[in-house]
């Protein structure tokens, strides 16, 4: 694992789950690579993905130079004891961790401090003082539940930032609240947060 941050490099850990808003992975690297080229530090990618957002996209259209992380890593990287462990080292690694998306089983997991999965471990060991932004997604009638917002508030009281959903068709056909935010709204909000205006 890379060493913590310095002046001259950000580490963005990006964490997507079980949502087919998935899908946009490949293209929300792509945009905050491309952004990176008119900062003033270089940009350094790091991905956790759940078992369930694996099935949204391909390995073959995530950038060469990015590092995607899953459940069975976690334990392929510890064997004895004085072994780095995964979770704990992302979490030093990131200046920043975008959950994007962030599905309703993943949300309900995070609000009640759940951590069953290399994402949530993450989540959990994450230092407050650092930024964490949200990006959730689901079905309207999901995202319409009272329980969405009891926990989307929870997050906020935390610190983390939420990247609010937008209205739309969704891919089961229903209109309406709870789908994942445009791509260039995230990566607008992951610099405005690390401070650096890209307009």
């Amino acid at each position: 694992m890379d060493s913590a941050s310095n002046g001259i490099e950000k580490h963005i850990l990006v964490a997507c789950t079980g949502s087919v808003a998935t899908i946009k992975l490949p293209v929300l690297l792509k945009t905050i690579l491309e952004s990176g080229d008119t900062l003033p530090w270089n940009i350094k990618l790091k991905v956790i993905v759940t078992k369930h957002a694996k099935h949204f996209y391909s390995s073959e259209d995530i950038p060469t130079e990015v590092s995607v992380y899953c459940d069975e890593d976690e334990w392929t990287t510890w064997t004895k004891r004085g072994d780095p462990v995964l979770h704990i080292e992302l979490a030093k690694w990131a200046d920043i961790c975008v959950i994007s998306p962030l599905d309703a089983n993943t949300l309900a997991k995070l609000a009640q401090g759940l951590c069953d999965n290399l994402l949530t471990c993450v989540a959990r060991a994450w230092d407050p003082k650092k930024p964490l932004l949200f990006c959730p997604a689901m079905n309207t009638q999901m995202w319409e539940h009272p329980v969405t917002a009891t926990h989307i508030t929870t997050l906020k009281t935390w610190g983390y930032t939420e990247v609010p959903c937008i209205a739309k068709t969704l891919m089961c056909g229903d209109t309406g609240l709870g789908a994942m935010a445009e791509v260039p709204t995230i990566v607008d909000t992951i610099f405005e947060v690390l401070g650096v205006d890209t307009c």
